[in-house]
């Protein structure tokens, strides 16, 4: 079949926009709200169907006005306008002239407004103190009820506006007169409370009125003091929650502010506990001050305490917030023998579900969530339960269970908003009643960032390859780039620097990784190690914890340098590299020392004195290493502790050097760069020296780590053939399937590619028995499986279904199956690559991106021996299109349509392009 090109939402919307700025940005944001800096960086998307930009004009409602300036960056633009401070804000809009080269020029039409508001920049502008409930006796960690903190006032009238600015230790959600506060989930977010602590800002002019006005927040554990990760550690930044919150109320020039303090009341609530992990009950039968009392003896109201609490780590947004992006109704409910009713939604997500039909006023109704069924057909966690490293043998509750007790009201409906599950199935106890399509809905929670890409093709199951991969995203985009979003939700390096550059094509990440790279910097130990998961409490909890020795692994630490790499690539925004340079020197410095100090215990007993190579071999301390090798040894940290994985840190160590001695270049310094390219070449030189013997063979032989060779190029020229060799015979020999793990499944089919074996990439690609990706396809799978087999042959599931790691591999299909890529040496999609390499037998392909300067789509199709492409180029941007058996043309701005051989009897011996 014949590829459509299916464009994200809001490049279909915007490309009918010829005349004007689109995709207006503050800080990459599309919502500026309680900004904490006071020059925002702006920028905008070229109008569709221009050539190049050649000049700006920007003015703003605070009377800013650059005039025109003459330049092409439509990103990265710094405010410049009048001094702004807490609570400014202005609106601006953006013109733009276009050349078309021969000096002519054309202005666009004013673009539509942006507005921009700063929140409080000043701990002197906060009168309100943090305050929090009194609890003689804290309950245990999974079972802490949630507490309402509350305030009634009376206004002589309606304020002309009104601002609300909130944040908590723990989970909040704010009321004002009943109305909850905004759409989002899950504030102030998962950060690294220790030194940044989210503020919301909310406009809440129409939810207040004349006469008595009540503002009330409900507070949860959540990420603060709530069990969190594989371990289940509690109270990893604080015992006690604590919330903290100021309405400021303007009329006229008076401005009145009524901020949290002892005044405020507390009481319990309907949360009888909540937690990310375990999940929440509710018992509607109980009601606070600030809730319609369903019973008659409310719990007691008593005064809030005011609690020690610091503004210095209190900022703004700098991702997209987090909120219910989708709803999904069931495809199936089934009552089973036993009575519970399984509700299958037909994919797998995170978030939790929304539930309007309850039991009998007093009954109880529990919620099991699961990714899988068991035997007996009803929902499964016994493979998402940790181990307990403190019973060996033993495993921890899977949690993942809510429950509710009616209070019999009319219009009850269930929501917990104060937990997160990973599921696609939900068993639904102690229900009488059948339940109906209508009376649940599963609720995608996530930061609500905006698709970007998206690829389809002419084979179905490629095609539900790249969908699996996407919701796999969607289901661990949660505040922070997760492992899983039910086992663990915990932000690991090593995943994120494998997965960003598809991420980053298919969704604007920007300050989603920027958000997260703020916290892996604020967690970075004295000595350069980057921990292995960020938000986390900070060096004197992570160096302690059970699995604390396991921080500084090579490829998880690397994030650091890798991922604004990739962030710099597809924005072109050099901030980003500057904010994270000085963070980068300290994990390379780490690197350094580790590899010119330390020798592995069994290299220095076979040879006492060191060769001079050794300098530059990273073999010791711990390492993951290439993890999860399918048919390898069963992973173990302890044995991992003293393992020699010189071969793989060394590799990284190189990589990392190289890269940075080009962001060094992109940043502008010159002698950093020299540097860290010599230190890169050395590195280079004794991996070469310790791991490849005379012949050009990789010693050490796995697929990992031929593939590492070639993509990290550490090999010279003359041996790239040799290692490809290798790496073909052993993927043979291996029955043509998948032998990496971890670090290396994103770059094999790539490396492959690049060195003269597409066709075995392609029968990698469509292999389908295990391991391979077409086996979690024809397995059912609606997310990425942590484990090849995790949904065995008998059906049984094994550890985490979301994983979104080995995934990565659709970037394949975008730059090598679609023929997508951006020009080696470009950032921002300035210069692309179109050029697409057909197997498999494949008829058709197309994608799209949306880049910082505008769409770019392309989609091909082949027929009896011709390939027909058709691409659309954006403004200011080049594209050089590469086709089988032709030479490179290159073109401008524009929809091009091209027609090449491709072999056969009808094939055409030229090449036919045409520009509309």
């Amino acid at each position: 079949m014949n590829a459509k090109l299916e464009l994200p939402a809001t490049a279909l919307q915007e490309s009918r926009r010829m005349t004007a700025p689109t995709r207006l940005r503050a800080e990459h944001l599309s919502e500026a709200m309680g900004l904490t800096l006071t020059a925002p960086r702006l920028s905008w998307t070229p109008p569709a169907g221009t050539t190049k930009q050649a000049a700006y004009r920007i003015t703003a409602s605070n009377g800013w006005d650059t005039g025109r300036v003459d330049s092409a960056a439509c990103c990265g633009i710094r405010y410049s306008g009048p001094a702004l401070d807490s609570r400014s804000r202005f609106e601006w809009r953006v013109l733009t002239w276009d050349s078309d080269g021969n000096g002519i020029e054309r202005a666009s039409d004013w673009s539509g407004s942006m507005p921009v508001e700063l929140g409080l920049l000043h701990a002197s502008d906060w009168t309100a103190q943090w305050i929090g409930p009194d609890e003689p006796g804290v309950p245990a960690p999974g079972e802490r009820p949630g507490y309402a903190l509350s305030r009634t006032f009376t206004l002589p009238a309606a304020p002309d506006t009104a601002r609300a600015y909130a944040t908590a230790h723990g989970i909040y959600e704010l009321f004002i007169n009943g109305r909850r506060v905004g759409d989002q989930q899950l504030t102030p977010g998962s950060t690294s409370y220790n030194t940044t602590l989210q503020v919301q800002a909310y406009d809440v002019t129409g939810l207040l009125s004349e006469g008595t006005n009540t503002i009330r927040a409900v507070l949860t554990d959540g990420w603060y003091r709530g069990t969190f990760g594989y371990t289940r550690d509690a109270d990893m930044y604080g015992t006690h929650t604590a919330f903290l919150a100021q309405l400021e109320m303007e009329s006229g020039a008076a401005r009145q502010v009524i901020g949290t303090d002892s005044s405020w009341l507390v009481s319990e609530t309907e949360i009888v506990s909540a937690d990310l992990m375990a999940g929440q009950r509710t018992d509607f039968r109980t009601a606070d001050g600030g809730s319609p009392a369903r019973v008659r003896n409310a719990p007691q109201a008593r005064p809030a305490v005011v609690r020690p609490g610091s503004f210095d780590a209190l900022t703004g947004p700098v991702a997209p917030p987090t909120r219910v992006t989708q709803e999904l109704a069931p495809v199936s409910i089934r009552r089973l023998p036993n009575g519970n009713q399984v509700v299958d939604f037909g994919q797998n997500i995170h978030g939790w579900v929304r539930l309007a039909k309850l039991g009998a006023a007093g009954k109880t109704v529990t919620l099991e969530y699961g990714e899988a069924l068991g035997a007996e057909g009803d929902v499964t966690r016994d493979h998402l339960r940790p181990h307990d490293f403190r019973s060996p043998g033993a495993f921890l509750d899977a949690g993942q269970v809510d429950a509710v007790t009616a209070a019999g009201a009319p219009g009850e409906v269930f929501e917990p908003r104060h937990t997160t599950h990973g599921f696609q199935y939900v068993s639904v106890q102690g229900l009488r009643g059948d339940l109906q399509p209508e009376d649940i809905t599963a609720c995608l929670v996530r930061t609500d960032l905006e698709r970007i890409g998206s690829f389809n093709c002419s084979d179905d199951r490629l095609n539900a390859l790249h969908r699996i991969v996407d919701w796999s995203f969607l289901g661990n985009s949660c505040e922070v780039p997760t492992d899983c979003p039910q086992r663990e939700k915990a932000g690991w390096t090593g995943d994120w620097q494998l997965f960003v550059p598809t991420a980053a094509y298919l969704y604007d990440v920007t300050g989603f990784s920027r958000k997260w790279l703020r916290d892996v910097r604020a967690d970075q130990w004295d000595n350069g190690v980057v921990v292995n998961i960020s938000p986390s409490p900070g060096p004197a909890v992570t160096s302690a914890e059970f699995m604390g020795f396991t921080n500084g692994s090579a490829g998880w630490g690397d994030a650091i340098a890798m991922v604004p790499w990739e962030t710099y690539l597809a924005t072109g925004d050099t901030s980003i590299l500057a904010e994270n340079w000085g963070a980068m020197k300290r994990w390379l410095g780490f690197v350094q020392t580790s590899a010119d100090t330390r020798r592995h215990p069994a290299r220095a007993a076979a040879s006492p004195d060191p060769a001079p190579h050794e300098q530059f071999l990273w073999d010791t301390g711990f390492h993951f290493g290439e993890w999860m090798e399918p048919d390898g040894p069963e992973p173990d940290l302890f044995a991992a502790r003293n393992a020699d994985h010189g071969i793989v840190a060394t590799a990284y160590y190189r990589h990392t050097a190289g890269l940075m001695a080009r962001i060094a270049d992109v940043l502008g310094l010159a002698t950093e760069a020299a540097e860290l390219a010599e230190l890169s070449a050395n590195v280079r030189e004794a991996w070469q020296t310790e791991y490849l013997d005379p012949s050009g063979r990789v010693t050490e032989a796995s697929q990992a780590n031929c593939v590492r060779a070639l993509a990290f190029d550490l090999v010279s020229p003359e041996h790239r053939p040799t290692v490809t060799a290798q790496l073909s015979a052993l993927i043979r020999d291996a029955g043509t399937h998948v032998g990496t793990g971890f670090l290396a499944t994103p770059h094999l089919l790539p490396v492959l590619a690049d060195n003269g074996e597409l066709r075995l990439a392609y029968e990698l690609l469509m292999q389908d028995s295990e391991p391979s990706w077409l086996a979690m396809v024809d397995r059912g799978a609606t997310t990425v499986w942590e484990l090849w087999n995790g949904i065995d042959a008998d059906g049984a599931a094994h550890q985490s279904l979301n994983h979104y790691s080995k995934g990565a591999v659709v970037s394949f299909l975008h730059r090598y199956t679609a023929g997508l890529r951006q020009a080696p040496g470009s950032s921002g999609w300035e210069r692309i690559i179109i050029e697409p390499r057909p197997g498999a037998a494949l008829t058709s392909a197309a994608t799209s991106h949306v880049g910082p300067r505008g769409l770019i789509a392309l989609e091909w199709t082949t027929d009896d021996g011709v390939l027909t492409l058709r691409a659309t180029v954006p403004p200011g941007t080049t594209a050089e299109v590469l086709l089988p058996g032709e030479p490179a043309a290159v073109v401008g701005p524009g929809t091009h349509t091209f027609v090449a051989a491709t072999g056969g009897d009808a094939a055409k011996p030229e090449l036919m392009r045409s520009t509309l």
